[in-house]
């Protein structure tokens, strides 16, 4: 009836098919089944369900497991080929996985289904019933033959029947239970019935004596089980009722009208044509209380109801109604289910069935489709690292919101702490009182070159260098202590610059005192021309010319990208990372590529150097003082970049200590060892004596 017939009028007194769909959709989604099996006899009704609940199925998540057509008998001599085939697909349904089959089909597909289970147990005796929850559609009722009342029926214990509406109607049960054939004389169907549903027979005077059970007619119809006589108001009676009444209900405002118009004339005769625009615009409420309405489409307002079959042992069925569906709830909302109130197949011993391909992925993992298998069925895989997932069967794990981090099981987001070296941490603490104890002693090695600043130790090589490279080494250690505390604007501007800065006068110091030896043992040969070249100028011109390029390095970077204060959230999982950014990388590996060329240069010259009479000499302190800071810094480039947060900071303060402390201890640990402890040493005799 989809396209309609010129002249012809519909009414659908069953819910739209539409809403069945719906209604198997949302209650495998709210059990969370999402691995079924569909079962459906082979013709173009059940070919049509599976191919509008295939798609359904797929775009809502759920798969099939199997698709399982079952033959309709036609011709008696295909009887024992059709019943193999129909057995072995039951068979493959029935050892599947899948705990849920859908089962479409009419009443007639039930009597075939009942012959399957019994075929199969005896094929395979050994083989206990595995239970399974069968989902019915509303074309289906519990119906059997009469040979077949006293079959085991227990396989479709606990399924859940969608079946069309219905309402307890007043007296119908009454009346139902009154009819025998004796008081419906010359109804030979009732007779006919009530010979095989009570399995007797009615005395016949033509037949003379009657082997069996005679029937009395006084048998009560309650006592046949429901596959027999449905003895209550089923869904499929209720439409026609309604049916029945909706059509006279129309007849009877037709007519009205029709006399009202025509006064009292008697209204001979009608054309069916004239009844419909009553019939569609019919409303009225039944004895048992429910609207009874059409749409503009002509469909019957109705919904389907949800029912729990309970099979007892001695075959009994108890059919509770456990839910319903409502074309009018919103999308999503259709199914309204009382869970507690279903009583599941014994096999789940009354615990809720799954029904999946693969178990539930948990919190901290995600799904990984099998290669070749539907998207049901998947592997669990860890989420990397990084990543969460805080739901089970989640496809895809999730980055924690900046600020936040993953804990061990990655199941849900922490926050992150804040992170900077401090001096309130034991790391900064030890820095810092490192940073102030080697100023300190620097402060005083500067204050026993000034107390004996006219001894010949002192002004051996070149007494204003010595100076400016204790005073430079003073600040190289206070320097360290602008790495330490939160990073502000200020503080990222000054650290870098004045860590250069200053390191460049150390080391070109450096480079000036061993230059200066040189130059100095070099004057004094015969005739040498170098005599002009030695003395303070040249040492000045040396430092400055050195640090003029480092400054010029750090003008350019502060002018161009200067380091500002930045948070880091992604080197350290569990901290959020207060530091100062250099701005321009480039230009920081500039500073220290400098610094190092320095280093270099001072090096290859006081190595030279070592070997020069020690009249004038201190090359050799300043070549093993020189091979400490190129070993610090050389070492300094990879620690710092594998190290992360507060500890590349902590890693670069270690640095400019260790390099320090290096020229400090090498050039002026002797030196202050013979002024403060071997003073008869520090003479002019003793120092020109040895050559």
């Amino acid at each position: 009836m989809n396209d309609g017939a010129p002249g012809l009028s519909f009414y659908q007194m069953v819910p739209d098919e539409s809403l069945q769909y719906a209604g198997i959709l949302s209650l495998l989604l709210h059990f969370k089944w999402t691995w079924v099996g569909v079962l459906t006899m082979n013709d173009e009704n059940g070919e049509r369900f599976v191919q509008n609940m295939l798609q359904l199925f797929s775009q809502n998540g759920v798969c099939f497991a199997f698709i399982e057509r079952i033959p309709r008998l036609t011709i008696i001599t295909e009887y024992v080929g059709l019943m193999e085939y129909a057995v072995e697909g039951y068979d493959r349904s029935m050892n599947s996985k899948a705990n849920v089959l859908v089962f479409y089909g009419d009443s007639f597909s039930m009597i075939i289904l009942n012959w399957l289970p019994c075929i199969s147990k005896q094929k395979h005796v050994a083989d206990k019933p595995k239970g399974k929850v069968w989902i019915m559609t509303a074309q289906i009722d519990l119906i059997s033959y009469d040979y077949q009342r006293d079959w085991d029926i227990g396989t479709f214990n606990g399924a859940l029947s969608f079946t069309i509406h219905s309402s307890d109607l007043p007296g119908f049960r009454q009346f139902v239970e009154s009819r025998n054939p004796s008081s419906t004389q010359g109804d030979g169907f009732l007779r006919d019935f009530w010979e095989q549903a009570f399995r007797c027979l009615f005395p016949n005077p033509a037949l003379g004596k009657v082997d069996g059970d005679i029937c009395t007619g006084k048998e009560k119809l309650q006592i046949l089980p429901g596959p027999v006589f449905e003895i209550g108001m089923t869904g499929h009676s209720y439409i026609i009722y309604n049916a029945a009444y909706a059509l006279a209900h129309a007849l009877h405002t037709m007519t009205s009208s029709m006399l009202r118009r025509r006064k009292d004339r008697v209204l001979q005769r009608f054309e069916c044509w004239q009844l419909h625009p009553f019939l569609r615009d019919v409303s009225f409420n039944n004895t048992a209380g429910d609207k009874i309405s059409f749409d503009q489409n002509g469909v019957f307002a109705a919904r389907f109801d949800v029912i729990n079959w309970i099979i007892s042992t001695n075959q009994s069925i108890h059919k509770v109604k456990i839910g319903w569906v409502d074309h009018q709830a919103p999308s999503g909302r259709a199914l309204t289910i009382n869970q507690d109130a279903i009583t599941w197949h014994s096999w789940f011993e009354q615990v809720q069935p799954l029904s999946v391909c693969s178990v539930s992925c948990y919190p901290g993992s995600r799904k990984k489709v099998k290669e070749g298998e539907p998207f049901c069925c998947y592997d669990c895989i860890p989420c990397p690292e990084g990543k969460i997932s805080s739901e089970k069967d989640m496809n895809d794990c999730n980055k924690c919101m900046d600020g936040n981090y993953p804990n061990k099981k990655q199941d849900f987001c922490i926050p992150k702490a804040i992170s900077f070296l401090s001096y309130e941490e034991p790391l900064g603490i030890s820095l810092a009182f490192s940073a102030l104890l080697l100023s300190l002693i620097t402060a005083l090695v500067l204050g026993i070159f000034m107390k004996h600043h006219n001894t010949p130790m002192v002004k051996a090589n070149n007494q204003s260098l010595t100076y400016a490279l204790l005073l430079s080494l003073l600040l190289c250690f206070l320097c360290a202590l602008l790495f330490i505390g939160r990073p502000a604007k200020v503080m990222c501007l000054l650290q870098q610059p004045a860590f250069g800065i200053i390191f460049s006068v150390a080391v070109s110091c450096v480079l000036a005192k061993t230059i200066t030896v040189i130059m100095a043992f070099m004057a004094t040969r015969p005739g040498s021309s170098m005599r002009k070249w030695v003395g303070k100028r040249l040492a000045i011109s040396i430092v400055i010319s050195c640090c003029f390029i480092q400054a010029g390095i750090c003008t350019v970077w502060l002018a161009t990208s200067p380091p500002f204060p930045d948070v880091d959230m992604h080197s350290v999982t569990e901290e959020t990372v207060l530091h100062c950014n250099e701005g321009s990388a480039a230009m920081f590996y500039c500073l220290l590529g400098y610094m190092g060329f320095l280093a270099t240069v001072s090096l290859t010259v006081a190595f030279f150097a070592r070997k020069l009479p020690d009249s004038f000499n201190e090359a050799k302190f300043i070549t093993f003082s020189m091979l400490v800071f190129c070993s610090v810094w050389l070492s300094f480039i990879p620690t710092y970049l594998s190290s992360k947060g507060k500890y590349m900071v902590a890693v670069e303060i270690f640095s400019i200590l260790a390099s320090s402390a290096g020229l400090l201890v090498c050039i002026f640990s002797p030196k202050c060892y013979i002024i403060m402890l071997r003073p008869e040493l520090n003479n002019r005799d003793h120092l020109m004596r040895r050559k």
